[in-house]
């Protein structure tokens, strides 16, 4: 539920941005901010974070104990532990903004100068690029091939219907094109030796929205991330524990 909250925010900003009437950044961070802004909003932020807390938390257990249904568990554990880094992540950010304590600026940009400093980091920069990139090609294909179904089972009390299956379609695979752009940008920066060049989801929706077409491209992506959203919802109820 958290994620579905999350995704429907950028995906919203987005929307803004695509229309010419940018409402904050199009990033995570631009939706924690977003939620902070609405009446009631210290409340919902304290809420999806714990809801990120937990997600941590389950995937950190899943990494330690072992992934049901997993024919490679080494694999799946080094997802599991990848993703509950994520999360906890977010679960700060989002308690952060709750505290009022959240800074500005462009840590995508800071992080990569910072490991531009130390030996091989602009090959380091590269390498976590493609792995960014490789993400994207990975949710791109799963919406495509409907791999995403595996998640999804009738323990929600129900059978999983087509609406489901559309929106987890076109939310993997625009899911999947922002994150190859994300990753894009850091390989610029890499190739380039300009951190300035490096930039999260927000500088990866403008990337887009300055392609020929890019205002179409945009709102497609952002309806795309909407769809997201709303295919978290679902899995809320119907993934496969």
């Amino acid at each position: 539920m958290a994620s579905g909250i999350l995704h429907l925010l950028v995906a919203w900003l987005a929307i803004q941005l695509a229309l010419g009437q940018p409402a904050g950044q199009a990033s995570e961070s631009g939706a924690f901010k977003a939620i902070a802004q609405m009446p009631g909003g210290d409340v919902l932020l304290w809420a999806v974070a714990v809801g990120f807390a937990a997600l941590a938390l389950w995937q950190l257990a899943t990494a330690l104990l072992g992934v049901p249904n997993a024919e490679h568990q080494a694999g799946a554990r080094a997802k599991s532990a990848a993703k509950a880094v994520l999360y906890g992540v977010l679960a700060v950010t989002g308690v952060r903004y709750a505290q009022g304590t959240a800074g500005g600026g462009s840590s995508e940009e800071g992080m990569t100068a910072g490991v531009f400093t130390v030996p091989g980091g602009r090959w380091l920069v590269g390498a976590v690029g493609v792995v960014i990139i490789a993400v994207g090609v990975y949710h791109a294909v799963k919406g495509v091939r409907k791999k995403f179904m595996s998640d999804l089972t009738g323990t929600g009390g129900g059978a999983v219907g087509p609406v489901v299956l559309r929106l987890g379609q076109a939310g993997y695979v625009a899911k999947g094109i922002a994150l190859a752009v994300v990753g894009g940008l850091l390989v610029a920066a890499a190739v380039s030796a300009d951190a300035s060049q490096a930039g999260g989801l927000d500088e990866a929706l403008h990337t887009i929205r300055d392609q020929p077409f890019g205002t179409v491209l945009l709102l497609v992506t952002g309806l795309g991330i909407a769809a997201f959203g709303l295919y978290s919802f679902a899995r809320a109820r119907f993934a496969r524990l």
